[in-house]
């Protein structure tokens, strides 16, 4: 029996580390609470980047005007806004997340929740104790 436990929990843990956050989440606006966006996140050369699919905000902007990289002027929608995030243990780390309502690029965190329906995202800048955390959900 105690075997049986051990297994079962090892697989579980294993099942939690090789999770991966490639698919498409809905984020949600941090000041209204209601659904922002629809981001796919896919892997490339073994680091993971995330586009803009959707806009599910009466947002209009169009454009990141205040963007000041070569992404400045560039269409929201298909914009890469996540950047060369690395598995570490049970984290994704090393890469950058673009606020495209700011302009501001930051360094950025993630990690799976909820047996990976959930995507904790931190963008931060210099330390992870200096920035924000917002939870996105999976759609598919």
């Amino acid at each position: 029996m105690v075997v049986c436990l051990a297994a079962f929990l090892g697989s579980g843990f294993a099942l939690a580390t090789d999770l991966s956050p490639a698919g498409v989440w809905k984020t949600i606006d941090d000041k209204t609470g209601t659904p922002k966006g629809l981001v796919r996140i896919f892997e490339r050369g073994g680091e993971f980047f995330g586009k803009i699919e959707a806009s599910l905000s009466d947002h209009k902007r169009e454009r990141c005007d205040l963007c000041t990289d070569e992404r400045k002027d560039k269409p929201l929608i298909g914009m890469e806004i996540l950047r060369h995030m690395k598995r570490s243990g049970s984290e994704f780390t090393s890469g950058d997340i673009l606020d495209p309502d700011n302009g501001s690029v930051y360094r950025c965190k993630m990690k799976l929740a909820d047996q990976g329906k959930k995507l904790q995202v931190r963008g931060y800048i210099g330390f992870s104790l200096l920035g924000r955390t917002q939870t996105w959900t999976r759609e598919n």
